[in-house]
């Protein structure tokens, strides 16, 4: 098992504690979503894969909405928790163990809509392997389909390469939570500390780590055009409302 398999599969049970509130945050981002699709020509019958699907936050919201939405992840505690939050809010979602380097290996079919949110493709540590999952997605979307993906806007960060990242503070009915992430560089690469600091009726302290490397939008961008993406945009925050750069690009 990998640095990240590990990360997320220790990481699943706490995951919804990153948020203020976890379900409140489905719907927005769901909302976000569908009115960008609707931006390119999709309505709510065009079928999705949700390659990076996590706990279920955008697949979801979007299956709520009436999108038919397939989700995979390469972190079997993270399938395990989405799926028991998908009966929790009564949508029907097939779910799949995939590593999204190696889709064909648990589609054989392809999907009108492709998605990849949350900074999902710089776990990826070298180029190769950005180059790698990049094709293996594109492989996965029809003709006239779209790829929707979200990344940190490393173009910034880059610039600065921050030992953190500010904290969130939460008020919880018991008391606060508190959640902070350490960034230790190494020229492009950093190993990512995530804290999660309960201090309600008693204080809980949880600690996970993993890598990213910080992809530029231009490599990314150089990425899917070679594998057989016609049209690549990129939408910001103040444009779309998600609160990290959005990739969207044509097959």
């Amino acid at each position: 098992m990998n640095i990240t398999q590990s990360f997320y599969d220790n990481m699943a049970t706490q995951y919804d504690k990153l948020f203020l509130d976890w379900q409140t945050a489905v719907r927005e981002q769901a909302v976000i979503l569908d009115r960008l699709f609707a931006g390119f020509g999709f309505d709510r019958n065009a079928r999705i894969l949700d390659c990076a699907c996590g706990i279920g936050t955008q697949a979801i919201g979007l299956a709520a909405l009436g999108y038919p939405v397939t989700a995979s992840d390469i972190s079997d505690g993270e399938l395990a928790e989405a799926k028991e939050r998908a009966g929790k809010n009564a949508v029907q979602i097939r779910f799949e163990h995939a590593d999204f380097r190696a889709l064909t290996d648990a589609f054989p079919e392809q999907f009108d809509i492709v998605i990849a949110m949350d900074n999902a493709l710089p776990h990826m540590l070298t180029s190769e392997d950005l180059k790698s999952a990049v094709k293996s997605i594109a492989g996965r979307i029809r003709s006239g389909g779209i790829f929707v993906a979200s990344i940190r806007d490393y173009d910034s960060i880059l610039g600065k390469k921050p030992p953190y990242s500010p904290p969130y503070i939460h008020k919880t009915d018991k008391g606060q939570r508190v959640s902070f992430q350490t960034w230790a560089w190494t020229d492009d690469k950093y190993r990512l500390t995530q804290y999660i600091i309960d201090d309600e009726s008693e204080l809980r302290v949880s600690k996970f780590e993993c890598e990213y490397r910080a992809t530029r939008r231009e490599e990314l961008t150089n990425h899917l055009r070679s594998s057989g993406c016609k049209e690549v945009a990129w939408k910001f925050p103040e444009e779309t409302g998600f609160y990290q750069p959005i990739v969207v690009a044509k097959r």
